[in-house]
């Protein structure tokens, strides 16, 4: 049996979710519409900073932190506003976004290129 390559699974994955362009998706956190979630490491945002007010939700826990019955649950994801998922370069974003969905998450997308692309066109990042 093969594995099925990564960038299929994200393609996939793409296929079957939101993907805000990063003007669209600063504009509805900046409204109060949305809550950007950051995904990425915590050895990720020490070295390369993070979106000032983004919530930080490591990807190996994402699932037990929306999770309502989790033990984990944390209140802050449970919101009306749309969770803006980010990584680094939008591929574990896509993955999140998508079990999220299968898990019945509704007010949830993506940004699109992820923190290297927020970061490379010089939008304001806070660091360490």
């Amino acid at each position: 049996m093969a594995i099925t390559p990564i960038k299929t699974l994200v393609e996939n994955a793409k296929a079957d979710i939101r993907t805000l362009s990063q003007e669209e998706a600063a504009e509805m956190v900046a409204a109060g519409e949305a809550l950007f979630v950051d995904i990425r490491d915590p050895r990720e945002l020490a070295r390369d900073g993070r979106i000032e007010g983004a919530f930080h939700a490591p990807r190996g826990m994402l699932e037990f932190w929306i999770a309502p019955d989790s033990p984990y649950h944390k209140e802050e994801l449970a919101t009306d506003k749309t969770l803006i998922l980010y990584c680094a370069s939008a591929w574990r974003s896509a993955l999140s976004v998508k079990a999220l969905q299968d898990m019945g998450v509704e007010n949830i997308a993506e940004m699109e290129g992820g923190f290297g692309a927020w970061k490379k066109r010089g939008a304001p990042i806070v660091t360490e």
